[in-house]
This record gives C-alpha cells, sequence and structure tokens, in this order.
C-alpha cells in the first residue's frame, strides 16, 4: 500500500505530540504551487535545502580550520549533517516533526562566507555603510532570492515554517532579526530545537577537533566539569592520557549527555508550563527548548575555554588574519575595477535592482576557501592566469 503525502499527513496528527507543528498546517509558501503526492511540505523543503548551489559548497567553507589544514576537521557541511542528526533525534524524542526540525538545520549555515565567522566579521566591515553582512540574513537571502532554480519565481520557495526558523535561530553566534516573521512570539519547538543542536554540536565537534589538532592542552580540558563528569561515566581517571580512542569515546558520550539532558528537561518544562497547542507554546515568547541549568554552566565552562586557548590560539588567528586581508583584497579590488567580476555576477547589479557593492559581498559570501584563496591569487599573483 502507497503511502502518500494525505497518509504522512494523517500520520503526524496521530503521533505527533499536540505542541508538535503538522505540516498538513503549515501557513505554505509565498508563491503557491502543487502540493507533491508522496512528500509532505517539510520534507519537499529538506530536499530542495540539500539540492542548492549554497548547501554544496558548504563543504569548503571553514568552521574553524581552512581546509588545507587536514582532512578531518570540521567543515561547514559536516557540521550542518550533524546538526542535523542532533536535530532528528530530539525532535523524534519530543514529538516533534522531525522533517521540519532537519529542513531548519540543513539550512541554518547556508549564508555564512568563506573563513567561518573571520570572514563574516571582515564582509560585516567592509559594508558597514551600505547595511552589513550577517550570515543568517545572508541564509534568509539565499532561500528567498539568490538561489534561482525555479523559472517561475526567484529562491526556493520554501514553507513559512521553514524561513522562520531559519529567521529565529537563536544561539551565541547568531544575531537574530526576526522582522516580517512575528518577532514577538516564539518560533516553532522545532526551530528551538534546531537551535539546540547548532549548540550541542559545535561544542562538542570544536573540543575535539581542538585536542585533534593539539592546540588544547589536555590538562586544561581535564579541569573541567563536563569531561569530569564523562570520565566518570566511562570509568576512567580524569586525568588519563587523552589517547585518539579515549578522546573519541569521550566526545560520543558527551554529545550522547548532552542531546539526553536537553530531551529530559524540555520535556520537563513543556509539561510544567502546560503546554498543548502550537500557538500555546509561540505565545510564551521565549524560548522553551533548553537544556538543564547545571548543564548550562557545564557548557559555559567549556565555552569559555574554547574561547580563550583555541579559537584565540596563534595558529588559529594566524589564519585569519590571512584570511581577512585575502576578502579584503578582493572586495576592494572588485569594488575598484568591477570588469574584473565574472559577467555574470555584474548583471545582477541591474538584474536584481541591488548596488554593486551588495552583488560583490553576494559574490564573495557565496565562495568557498578554495575559491576565494585561487581568486586571490589570479588577481594578484603575476604567475597565475586569470
Amino acid at each position: 500500500m502507497i503511502l502518500d503525502r494525505h497518509g504522512l499527513e494523517a500520520q503526524e496528527r496521530a503521533t505527533l505530540a499536540p505542541y508538535a507543528m503538522k505540516s498538513g498546517d503549515s501557513r505554505g509558501r509565498v508563491y503557491p504551487e502543487n502540493e507533491h503526492p508522496y512528500r509532505s511540505a517539510f520534507q519537499r523543503d529538506r530536499d530542495r535545502v540539500i539540492h542548492t548551489t549554497a548547501f554544496r559548497r558548504l563543504q569548503y567553507k571553514t568552521q574553524v580550520f581552512v581546509y588545507h589544514e587536514g582532512d578531518h576537521y570540521r567543515s561547514r557541511l559536516t557540521h550542518t549533517i550533524e546538526v542535523a542528526q542532533i536535530g532528528r533525534t530530539l525532535a523524534r524524542a519530543l514529538r516533534a516533526n522531525e522533517d521540519l526540525s532537519e529542513a531548519i538545520c540543513l539550512a541554518h549555515d547556508l549564508g555564512h562566507p568563506p573563513f567561518g565567522h573571520t570572514g563574516e566579521e571582515t564582509l560585516n566591515e567592509l559594508m558597514a555603510d551600505a547595511g552589513g553582512f550577517n550570515h543568517q540574513r545572508q541564509t534568509v537571502r539565499i532561500l528567498e532570492k539568490l538561489e534561482r532554480r525555479y523559472p517561475d519565481h526567484p529562491g526556493l520557495n520554501l514553507t513559512y515554517e521553514v524561513r522562520e526558523g531559519v529567521v529565529k535561530h537563536d544561539t551565541d553566534y547568531d544575531l537574530t532579526d526576526a522582522t516580517g516573521y512575528e518577532p514577538e512570539r516564539a518560533g516553532t519547538l522545532e526551530c528551538q530545537l534546531a537551535n539546540l543542536a547548532d549548540e550541542i554540536a559545535y561544542n562538542t565537534a570544536d573540543l575535539e577537533d581542538g585536542l585533534r589538532s593539539e592546540i588544547l592542552e589536555p590538562r586544561e580540558v581535564q579541569q573541567l566539569a563536563l569531561w569530569q563528569e564523562v570520565m566518570d561515566s566511562l570509568g576512567e581517571r580524569h586525568d588519563a592520557e587523552i589517547t585518539t580512542m579515549l578522546r573519541r569515546r569521550a566526545i560520543r558520550r558527551l554529545i550522547g549527555k548532552e542531546v539526553s539532558d536537553a530531551i529530559r528537561y524540555t520535556d520537563a518544562r513543556l509539561s510544567h508550563l502546560g503546554i498543548d497547542s502550537v500557538d500555546k507554546l509561540r505565545d510564551l515568547g521565549s524560548n522553551v527548548a533548553s537544556v538543564s541549568p547545571e548543564r548550562e554552566g557545564m557548557n559555559r565552562e567549556l565555552k569559555r575555554l574554547l574561547l580563550s586557548r583555541f579559537y584565540r590560539h596563534f595558529r588559529v588567528m594566524r589564519m585569519a588574519n590571512k584570511a581577512s586581508r585575502t576578502l579584503t583584497d578582493l572586495y576592494r579590488a572588485y569594488v575598484e575595477q568591477p570588469l574584473m567580476l565574472p559577467t555574470d555576477v555584474r548583471a545582477k547589479e541591474k538584474e536584481e535592482h541591488q548596488s554593486l557593492r551588495r552583488v560583490i559581498c553576494d559574490y564573495i559570501a557565496g565562495m568557498t576557501d578554495r575559491y576565494a584563496l585561487a581568486e586571490h591569487a589570479r588577481l594578484f599573483d603575476p604567475n597565475e592566469r586569470s
């Protein structure tokens, strides 16, 4: 027996929690279109995100380490996949809409420029008097305008709930501006779970990459309450040598503890607040999904260590400085001589009624790390062919 879209929607109504967003209740798309016979609206959105050019480019965009520093460090793509995996687990356990949460997770970092947060800060400074640059707003621009895959409309024409989930993506590293998406109301639970999944993924991944790179000092990591808790659960001494195998076991156990804590605490909050509908959850105006205060305290301690000993380590800062100079050189060269831009890029100034500087910013933001480095060589190295 074939399971069609109507069957999927019926399954959601029968199995998901009352506070979960059902695809059949979606506010729909900006441009009307026929729904798919075998996929729900949110499943279709998830697939559209995966097939974008912006999603494929995440493979060669920095998380912390630039691609040529090693094959085993996280990239924006591997980070995104980890976020989606955690987001699905959280949603499934809490009987939220797994497809919606996954779609938001997969889309949340599409607007990141090359070289991670350094690239974002550099573009924001260069565009300070022309609207600035923010990777979250850029993600929305990609979804709503810049990806051109359909003849009848710009963007991907995603459902309101996926676009809102991206707009209201709220973590320590994301600046939220929910203008146009009911900023006074909280996002869906699926949106909130995507936020949690992102935090869990980057904290645990950066800890592992910091240890793998030998930038983080094992003795400092061993002082973390979070690390000591994990060692106790593994039956290891707090000061046990952090071998490759112990590192892998510890990170795996840490992710499990973070996810389990988030599930238990969020479920308790939903029950305590008597949340029995999507509207009741939204009307709170603040997020329900969270880790426990105890877990949050341990995570803050980890973040402080990562900030002081990893993100600001001289090896990371040297690459960040080179990355900033690379993007600054590219931006200024294009502004001073727009004829160096590819013809199709220049054409967007008139086609999309954008300022030249915004077109240049979009072009640079869409580059991968390796493309930006290669383009810099083409423009500034006389021995490189243009």
